[in-house]
């Protein structure tokens, strides 16, 4: 994923905004290690990448290239936006390079970069599925089909790659195609005065501007932006909220509409405020967030609740076994998050970067890092299972660009010498911050546990602004070299640690995680008198498997059940557990094979039976063969 830095010449001085702005620390700068991520990431190299290559490769994608270039006879393959999985796959891949040069996996980008170099046409425009026998239907249907979202991932992939190896090959075939896009878009006489169908294209030609210096680029990007809402585009089978095209976007009251197209608008739109200070468009920005987090998302962090449409619903729609929750939605959640961050310095929007990454992406790849979810519900019956490819595959090569890229979110840097720590993640980094670097080496066992360790190698005086997670009410402390601080570490904020540091510093921060339980806002008619576990930053739920001969429909769990945690290595490749003791209904056994509607009975107390409760991490479900899942419980009636 690329990031969401704030442009080395900004466009406008924005020395005097009221908002913070927090420089992301580059991917390359920080190196994870340890047990959780680390694994995670070599798998990251090499499991999904070489195989998510070969799909590309045995589904055709690849030879839509040779199509082109005419190395290949073959009728095109697949659905017209194929295009973009490759470049999708080409971002991962640049990143993946900066923990550690792969030869195989260099080896297989030269191949792809060689293929796309070689489709380019004459003009500078590429896209596969116009090239040859529908040329003359360019830019002829932008609401469906997916040009403009297709040139935008190779526009991030062409930035990823100059960033992660200083090749600039990939930059100059987007620099090429993105001044196509001048000559045909705007609002001048004999252009395009018109709005893309998926979003994609604006974030990528900021991106691009900031990498190239090009005003142009940018100004680009400003009008696709700008051309929303005035009813260019006929909506079809959805609507124009489809496609968030029903207003402008500074007259937008709620997000809604395809989730993704509305996270990556939203991307789009905060990296224009990056870039020009209007405050007029973070105002919005800030509304329609709080309006989403408080009406329209699941508490994985997820976003979609309906498969028509792939959609928000409206306000307060949130099913469970039919939540959509496409893993590309958390992924855009994740990148809007981390540019209201930058954009702001708000510890709300590191609060959710971090959960959705555990309960809204994570979920989305397997543990053995080859399989993966489109959708994520969250209730099954067992019938959900991962897969290793799609038709439309798009949140394969996502999630491994998210991974790939995942450094880049750990640390930032701000105006006055101040060093944001944004998650915690057992990693190194070498930070430039002001006229020094800083190297950080930050051990922790996270998110299993809340201790996390920070030691310090720089001389001088700077700020640590450390993050004090939202779910951490139990009272954080902070210490330096063994000495407890005694001003209050506040959940949901950063906390400021100024001081003239020494080399070999250590920070310690204590973050307690007891589980805690949740309910849902009462409009939530499909989480009545259920409840949710969680601990530190991941959420829970209950698997069949673990339950045997057990209904989990059946399964209450009261408000005050002692519910304890352990570390279990030998499951699901190491995992915190949740165990405890739930109470198994039998009133639905008694009606199980009655009629399907019957007079109200008095409810009485139902009979029930103890039974052990295990709860494992949302995130690695459906990793042990067909299961039952249930994240939201039953309430028990004695509650």
């Amino acid at each position: 994923m690329t990031q969401a830095p704030i442009s080395r010449t900004p466009v406008v001085d924005l020395t005097h905004s009221p908002h913070v702005r927090v420089q992301p620390v580059p991917v390359g700068a920080v190196k994870l290690q340890g047990s959780f991520w680390a694994p995670r990431m070599d798998r990251n190299l090499a499991t999904s990448l070489p195989t998510q290559f070969a799909l590309l490769e045995s589904t055709g994608r690849l030879d839509n290239f040779r199509r082109v270039i005419g190395t290949c006879d073959k009728p095109f393959a697949g659905i017209f936006f194929n295009d973009s999985d490759v470049y999708k796959w080409l971002e991962a891949a640049a990143w993946s390079l900066i923990q550690g040069r792969n030869k195989q996996l260099e080896a297989l980008m030269d191949q792809a970069i060689e293929l796309v170099e070689g489709a380019q046409q004459p003009d500078g425009y590429l896209n596969t599925w116009f090239a040859l026998e529908r040329a003359h239907l360019r830019w002829s249907n932008l609401r469906d089909e997916h040009e403009l979202y297709c040139a935008g991932h190779l526009f991030q992939a062409a930035v990823a790659h100059h960033r992660a190896v200083g090749d600039d090959r990939l930059l100059k075939v987007s620099c090429r195609f993105a001044d196509h896009l001048i000559t045909v878009f705007g609002k001048e006489p004999g252009k395009l005065n018109a709005v893309d169908g998926h979003e994609e294209i604006e974030m990528a030609l900021i991106e691009l501007a900031r990498e190239t210096g090009e005003r142009k680029y940018l100004e680009l990007a400003r009008f696709y932006i700008e051309a929303r809402g005035h009813g260019y585009l006929v909506g079809g089978r959805w609507g124009t909220e489809y496609f968030q095209d029903h207003v402008p976007f500074r007259k937008m009251k709620s997000l809604g509409g395809h989730a993704v197209r509305a996270m990556y608008m939203a991307c789009g739109v905060t990296d224009l405020y990056l870039e020009t200070g209007e405050e007029a468009l973070l105002s919005t920005l800030e509304e329609l967030w709080t309006h989403m987090t408080t009406r329209r998302m699941y508490i994985s962090g997820g976003l979609g609740a309906r498969h028509d449409g792939e959609s928000f619903g409206a306000d307060f729609e949130l099913p469970n076994a039919r939540a959509y929750t496409e893993t590309c939605a958390a992924i855009g959640s994740m990148m809007w998050s981390h540019r209201l961050l930058a954009a702001t310095g708000k510890a709300r929007y590191a609060d959710l970067l971090e959960w959705t990454l555990f309960n809204g992406m994570l979920p989305g790849w397997s543990l053995a890092g080859d399989d993966y979810f489109y959708v994520n519900p969250l209730e099954n019956d067992g019938d959900h299972h991962r897969q290793k490819w799609y038709e439309v595959s798009c949140c394969p090569p996502n999630v491994a660009r998210t991974l790939g890229g995942l450094p880049g979110y750990v640390y930032g840097t701000s105006e006055g010498s101040n060093l944001w720590v944004h998650l915690y993640l057992d990693s190194e980094a070498r930070i430039a911050l002001g006229d020094r670097e800083v190297h950080l080496v930050q051990r922790t066992e996270y998110p299993w546990d809340g201790a996390v360790e920070i030691e310090v190698d720089a001389e001088g005086e700077f700020t640590l602004q450390l993050r004090i997670p939202g779910w951490c009410s139990a009272g954080a402390t902070v210490s330096v070299n063994g000495q407890a601080l005694p001003e209050q570490a506040v959940a949901g904020s950063y906390f400021p640690l100024t001081r003239r540091w020494r080399s070999g510093d250590r920070v310690q921060l204590a973050l307690p995680m007891p589980v805690r339980v949740w309910e849902s806002h009462p409009r939530i008619n499909e989480n009545t008198a259920r409840l949710a576990l969680s601990r530190g930053p991941v959420l829970y739920c209950a698997e069949s498997v673990d339950h045997p001969g057990v209904d989990l429909a059946a399964l209450a769990l009261g408000t005050d059940a002692r519910i304890l945690h352990s570390f279990e290595a030998k499951l699901l490749g190491g995992v915190v557990a949740l165990h405890g003791t739930a109470h198994e209904e039998q009133r639905d056994k008694d009606w199980h094979d009655g009629p399907l509607y019957r007079p109200a009975q008095p409810q009485g107390k139902p009979l029930t039976r103890s039974t052990p409760l295990i709860a494992v991490p949302y995130f690695a479900w459906q990793n042990r063969g067909p299961s039952q899942m249930r994240v939201w419980l039953r309430r028990a009636n004695s509650d």
